[in-house]
């Protein structure tokens, strides 16, 4: 399963607050870009999702999101991506959504 043209267009919209953003499709979903820094991805199966890195993964562990995993094959213990589900409440919030890729961006 792919990202839709509609999951596209409604993860710009959430963050058009940063302004011109460009995407790559890329990692099973689509990247999201600020100035040339990714910041989130857009994934089929996991929704939008996140960066974390620096002091502000202990943010989001500390907010009790989700971080990406992935099971590679013959791999012991799953894989963790640097990325978290965003909260349900950014989803239906740009300006809290924003606010996340603003602090996700400067820890970069």
């Amino acid at each position: 399963m792919s990202v839709t043209a509609e999951d596209i267009e409604f993860a710009t919209d959430l963050f058009s607050g940063l302004g011109p953003l460009t995407t790559r499709k890329m990692m099973g979903g689509l990247c999201l870009y600020a100035d040339g820094t990714i910041f989130a991805i857009v994934h089929s199966e996991f929704g939008i999702m996140i960066k974390g890195a620096g002091d502000f993964k202990t943010t989001l562990n500390d907010m009790g999101l989700t971080q990406w995993t992935y099971q590679r094959d013959n791999a012991p213990k799953p894989t963790a991506m640097p990325y978290w589900k965003l909260p349900e409440s950014a989803l239906d919030d740009p300006d809290e959504a924003c606010a996340l890729a603003r602090r996700a961006l400067a820890h970069l």
